[in-house]
């Protein structure tokens, strides 16, 4: 797994959408993985992160969901949850080894990367406790630590 002070990896997916999306990471970024659309945990933290989406956008925070589901599967996750951000598709599992993940059992587990500068800065397993709270906590570690004040 890609550790504080590794280089982002250069990944491109497409997203629910079917748009090729290629991340910078040189602004604050935070990329969560989680294993699967429609389940419980994921569709909590997924709608989690799209109610504090204002907030991660007004702060000049991107957001990633990013699991190994394809664009159709996630193109009626999005619609269904009413999810405005990126969820990058990656049913081989490429985005996911480029961060480090395993993805032997055909999903990546729940692990969130926040990178900024072209490094990754901070990381979290929510994986430890209930996925619930965890957007609003990348939110203010990343609002306070990464994000520069005009």
């Amino acid at each position: 797994m890609l550790s504080i002070g590794d280089p982002a990896p250069d990944v491109t997916a497409p997203n629910q959408h079917g748009e090729s999306v290629s991340p910078a990471f040189d602004v604050p970024t935070v990329v969560y993985f989680y294993p699967k659309d429609f389940t419980g945990g994921c569709t909590i933290e997924a709608n989690e992160f799209e109610d504090a989406l204002p907030e991660y956008r007004d702060a000049g925070i991107e957001v990633y969901g990013v699991s190994m589901d394809d664009v159709d599967s996630h193109a009626g996750f999005a619609e269904e949850e009413g999810l405005s951000f990126d969820l990058l598709a990656d049913p081989d599992g490429d985005v996911a080894r480029a961060f480090g993940l395993d993805v032997e059992e055909g999903y990546s587990d729940r692990l969130t990367f926040v990178l900024a500068g072209g490094v990754v800065v901070a990381t979290y397993d929510p994986e430890l406790a209930d996925p619930s709270g965890h957007a609003r906590e990348v939110l203010g570690d990343t609002r306070t630590e990464f994000v520069a004040d005009d």
